[in-house]
């Protein structure tokens, strides 16, 4: 005997939006405009780079070994960078930025101008300026460029004015403000120039920002950059009373390239339940965000790492930052050596380790991976499979997703990089001088 069930109008109804939902993840096209039905005005989607809304994404398809060695030579770059920020002048001069304009991870959409213009930002927290490609500019390679000359609220920073005093290397030809970035081979010209810029729906009349007029060299940037540090020509420093120097981010995984993440400014509609940890300041870099890493915990192990490895020393500029800008988590080589052999061991000491470029630890037979927690003063940070590990596409090779930071006499810094961040909300919560984690689905 055969039994039939007659579908109910709310069964079909479920049926149909199951089928409808399957149907548009498979051809999921990202919306990539901020203007949608978002309940946070003040909120700007975040882009990975190789998201189909972003521009600068691989012209043509590379495999995943690539991708992800692609992505490792850019940290070592972007670790050199960072450490010559923290490094004594006389050992190595500060950097300019290079490696940040030239491999961003994370971009968001700017309006510029008066109408508005609208332009991609690489947001960074470890830089303080504003910069974005003009039109004219010699050996710029974006294809879309700020038009001051079609902004009717643009203006240049003159001389004398405060600003010219803030801007790197500022420099006066005549009665306008500009400056230089050199680093190698390469360099940037820009000046120093103010209009509106409009982040989300909140325009911010007379912001002052970079207008690149000439780039030589290798790195030219290929977009414009937020700077989100603590600078005073910062987006913190430049918004006090509207953002009140609080901002939050949640960064979607280099996974799901589909989706996007969210950049949220102000006090508004931050999370309240969330664990925070005290800020610390470096008076010799202020901008960046050191936040103090007492302990790594492996499974339920807290590793064997020696104190100076984690010391903060605002002298040499040793210890720990939350960056937006590397991918893979970098430890000075003590702590990284130890949590690596407890990971190992905890895997197994009988499945065979093997190597893909930078990354030392890589098996090419499933695993069952312990947990890894970050242990921050007032904060435990515990990471799931998903931002401890890599997997190639095929599931041939998985790997720590974690290295050393490089074996030079700058590496004193450990980075908590944006892929052990994804799918968390990290609050920046600056007058409170605190930092806030917690796990949410960004994707």
């Amino acid at each position: 005997m055969k039994l039939s069930l007659p579908l109910t109008p709310l069964l079909l109804c479920l049926f149909l939006l199951l089928i409808s939902s399957l149907s548009q993840l498979q051809g999921l096209t990202p919306k990539c405009d901020d203007d949608d039905d978002n309940n946070h005005t003040s909120t700007l989607k975040v882009f990975h780079i190789f998201s189909p809304c972003s521009p600068f994404k691989p012209q043509t398809p590379i495999s995943w070994e690539q991708t992800i060695l692609q992505l490792q030579e850019k940290d070592q770059k972007r670790m050199d960078y960072l450490s010559s920020l923290v490094a004594r002048r006389s050992v190595v001069p500060i950097a300019s930025g290079r490696q940040i304009t030239q491999s961003p991870t994370y971009i968001v959409r700017a309006k510029i101008g008066t109408p508005k213009q609208t332009l991609l930002m690489a947001m960074d927290t470890s830089n303080d300026v504003a910069w974005v490609p003009c039109t004219g500019c010699l050996g710029c390679s974006s294809s879309t460029a700020f038009a001051p000359s079609k902004s009717t609220t643009f203006r240049s920073v003159r001389c004398g004015a405060s600003q010219c005093k803030q801007a790197p290397n500022p420099r006066c030809g005549g009665s306008a403000c500009a400056f230089n970035l050199t680093y190698g081979s390469s360099s940037v010209a820009a000046s120093l120039v103010q209009d509106t810029v409009t982040l989300a729906t909140d325009p911010i009349p007379a912001y002052t920002f970079g207008c690149i007029r000439k780039a030589t060299g290798s790195s030219v940037p290929p977009q414009g950059l937020l700077g989100l540090g603590r600078g005073p020509l910062a987006l913190l420093s430049q918004t006090q009373k509207l953002y009140q120097s609080t901002f939050s981010y949640c960064l979607p995984s280099f996974k799901a390239l589909n989706f996007s993440g969210s950049l949220r400014l102000g006090p508004v509609a931050q999370p309240k339940r969330i664990k925070f940890t005290p800020l610390l300041r470096n008076p010799r870099r202020s901008s960046l965000y050191y936040v103090n890493l007492v302990a790594i915990r492996v499974g339920r192990r807290i590793v064997d790492i020696p104190p100076p490895a984690l010391a903060f020393n605002p002298t040499t500029g040793a210890g720990t930052i939350f960056d937006s800008g590397t991918v893979f988590t970098r430890l000075v080589e003590p702590a990284y050596i130890a949590v690596r052999n407890e990971f190992r061991r905890r895997v197994g000491r009988k499945i065979a380790v093997t190597t893909l470029g930078g990354f030392d630890t890589c098996y090419t037979v499933p695993i069952v991976a312990p947990t890894i927690t970050f242990m921050f003063s007032g904060m435990n940070v515990t990471l799931p499979t998903d931002n401890i590990l890599i997997h190639s596409t095929a599931g041939g090779i998985t790997c720590l997703a974690m290295a050393a930071a490089p074996d030079n006499v700058n590496s004193v810094l450990n980075v908590i990089a944006n892929m052990q961040q994804q799918n968390h909300r990290v609050l920046f919560d600056v007058p409170n001088s605190r930092l806030g984690v917690a796990r949410e689905p960004c994707t």
